[in-house]
């Protein structure tokens, strides 16, 4: 069976939930409602919640151990033929387990499942078919992974099962000639939905050879931070202070909106606009936030910072290094035709680049040749 991994983002977000009967009480406006046979859905939906949060529902057969590909693809064939005989009659569908969501409580939906036979996978079908109507005015998109084959009847299928969803205007598309591209598509693509409400922006901290993430909050120092790291990663040198945090500078101002706050560990505030704090303790202080780190225990954060000083890299990618593929030219002339600031791989601006490195300028790589 070829599949096609759709994700149907049907947005609805929230901390990462997984119950095969009753959705817990939402915490976010985002949902991913995926099905997946082979793990290659739940691969998407895995780095996904990398990217952003969100509530999920898994989709599963009301009988377990079902194997669609026997008898060359038997049973998986004949469910999507008695879906397309009859599309309309819910005995056409196959049996899944229950699950109870209050769409009421969501803006956007992700809906993540295989493609079969050109067709989306017979399960979800199901899930949509029951819930689709329930889906009406939701901000719905779409993400199609498949082996090589095209994706145009799934979409439909979309259309068909949510009739009045807001479809996002471009599908992903997700195939083996991609696939280990996977989380950078995935992400420019979530990046790109116009989804209502806020999706929480994940900040890469590479200490060494360790990278944590953190969940970013939205405020105007934030949202000046993510458009400087769309650039270029940033790297400072950073030291303790008072035995509570990790301090250094970012080397530019942002906009400020401080507020009077008691830190825990895991905290990241801007200080004074131009320093990026860490705490690994608590202290009381007027800060700007910025976010807080992902699921690590104190001790675990304070390994990873270290003792003493430290360089810590900020970026909105694990790959930061390597997220421009492409080397371009000479740097040097590069430099001397743009008014943009060049960096290095590490995220440092560069003013005097030296020859046979390799230096980041508008989104592109360039060598410096003699």
């Amino acid at each position: 069976m070829k599949q096609i991994l759709l994700f149907l983002l049907v947005a609805l977000f929230s901390s990462c939930s997984k119950e095969n009967d009753v959705l817990a009480e939402p915490t976010s406006r985002t949902l991913i409602v995926y099905y997946s046979y082979t793990g290659n859905v739940q691969a998407i939906v895995d780095e996904s919640l990398k990217l952003t949060e969100a509530d999920v529902v898994e989709i599963q057969p009301a009988e377990e151990g079902l194997k669609y590909e026997a008898d060359n693809y038997a049973l998986g064939s004949a469910l999507i033929g008695a879906i397309r005989a009859n599309p309309d009659d819910a005995g056409s569908y196959p049996e899944i387990k229950s699950v109870d969501i209050d769409f009421n409580q969501y803006d956007n939906i992700i809906v993540a499942t295989p493609l079969w036979w050109s067709n989306m996978a017979a399960p979800m079908q199901t899930f949509l078919f029951h819930n689709g109507g329930k889906m009406a005015g939701k901000n719905i998109a779409l993400v199609v992974s498949s082996a090589s084959s095209g994706i145009s009847s799934v979409v439909d299928d979309a259309h068909r099962l949510i009739p009045d969803g807001n479809f996002s205007d471009e599908a992903l598309w997700i195939n083996n000639s991609n696939r280990n591209n996977m989380p950078s598509l995935l992400g420019n693509w979530i990046k790109s939905l116009n989804f209502s409400g806020t999706m929480a922006q994940k900040l890469f901290i590479t200490v060494g050879n360790a990278t944590i993430t953190a969940t970013m909050v939205d405020n105007v120092a934030t949202q000046a931070l993510i458009a400087v790291l769309k650039e270029s990663p940033i790297s400072y040198e950073a030291s303790d202070y008072g035995d509570f945090e990790k301090v250094g500078p970012l080397g530019r101002s942002l906009p400020t909106a401080n507020e009077q706050t008691t830190t825990q560990a895991g905290d990241i505030v801007l200080y004074n606009g131009n320093q990026i704090v860490i705490f690994y303790g608590s202290n009381s202080w007027s800060y700007t936030r910025i976010g807080k780190i992902d699921d690590i225990s104190q001790e675990e954060l304070k390994s990873v910072l270290g003792d003493g000083n430290c360089t810590i890299t900020l970026s909105l990618s694990k790959d930061f290094s390597t997220g421009v593929q492409k080397v371009h030219g000479d740097a040097d002339n590069a430099m001397k035709s743009s008014r943009s600031p060049m960096y290095d791989l590490q995220g440092h601006e560069i003013t005097a680049p030296t020859n046979g490195q390799v230096y980041i300028q508008d989104g592109r790589k360039w060598l410096i040749q003699e």
